[in-house]
């Protein structure tokens, strides 16, 4: 399995921004999909994970601000980022996960967000 994260950038705070991240090399359908994030310093956050039927769980830092979503056909999950600030500047990555643990991780995307 191969994860390919996109879409970040330098952005102003109160901007929006949709992260993805392509699946390769299995079967999408199987997996949980999760966002975690890290930002400089500091240790990897749980964003939020979508589930192989589509119900979506998200850490209490991004509640209400940050929605997940996954296209099966395509093989690709989505995050949109809402509302962005300061704080949310991170290398975001995404992981697969089949059972208990994420067996798979992406190689991040960097988000920055300028006041």
């Amino acid at each position: 399995v191969q994860l390919q994260a996109s879409g970040g950038g330098l952005v102003q705070a109160g901007d929006s921004l949709k992260l993805s991240c392509a699946f390769s090399g299995g079967t999408f359908s199987r997996y949980d999909m999760g966002w975690f994030r890290q930002a400089p310093g500091k240790e990897r956050e749980f964003v939020g994970v979508v589930a192989r039927f589509g119900g979506a769980y998200y850490g209490d830092s991004v509640k209400g601000r940050f929605t997940i979503s996954r296209d099966n056909a395509k093989n690709l999950v989505y995050l949109l980022v809402n509302s962005l600030k300061p704080e949310d500047t991170a290398v975001y990555y995404c992981a697969a996960k089949w059972r208990a643990e994420y067996d798979y991780w992406g190689q991040g995307t960097l988000v920055t967000v300028s006041s």
